[in-house]
């Protein structure tokens, strides 16, 4: 059996996703995407508590993904300014990476508890970007509502852009932005 690295845990989030897909998430068991992904139930336990944070293998990413992003931003923008130019920047990066996450987001609508973890994730990347704000000087109850205000408008325009064929999810995300300033 393969010694855990990030390569291992890329195989094994691939053989999760592939099983989940072909037999749904409730059917599939530990032991089937240990055996999948050439590693023992074991080793599976060894780094994950449960198969549901296979799902949410990435997630773990995201607080530093979302403070390069932020602390990339030149100087002197204000907190609307720093999120709607940082989400761009992860629109770009996440573009490529359209068919994954439609396949991932198809298997999170199949379980209830994987909805739930997936609001948990809306949360803390809101709470990402509030750190990110307060480290660029934002006051805090600003950062507070601007990071809000970003979930959700990240998380409209990915729905959207899961959703539509041939639309950018920089388009999409420019469309959230519009529909939260008619509000």
């Amino acid at each position: 059996m393969p010694r855990w690295s990030p390569d291992a845990a890329l195989v094994l989030e691939e053989a999760a996703m592939a099983l989940f897909a072909e037999h749904g998430y409730a059917e599939t068991t530990v032991p089937q995407i240990a055996e999948r992904a050439g590693l023992t139930t074991r080793t599976f336990f060894r780094h994950f508590s449960e198969k549901r944070e296979v799902v949410f293998l990435r997630d773990r990413e995201l607080p530093t993904a979302v403070r390069t992003i932020l602390d990339a931003l030149p100087a002197g923008l204000g907190s609307s300014q720093l999120v709607e130019q940082g989400l761009s920047r992860a629109a770009v990066e996440l573009e490529q990476w359209h068919a994954p996450i439609s396949r991932r987001d198809a298997i999170i609508q199949t379980d209830e508890h994987l909805r739930e973890r997936e609001l948990l994730k809306l949360d803390h990347l809101a709470a990402a970007i509030e750190q990110g704000l307060v480290a660029r000087e934002v006051p805090a109850a600003e950062a507070h509502v601007t990071s809000k205000v970003a979930a959700l408008a990240f998380d409209l325009a990915l729905r959207r852009w899961l959703d539509s064929e041939g639309s950018s999810l920089q388009d999409e995300l420019d469309r959230a932005w519009s529909a939260l300033r008619q509000v």
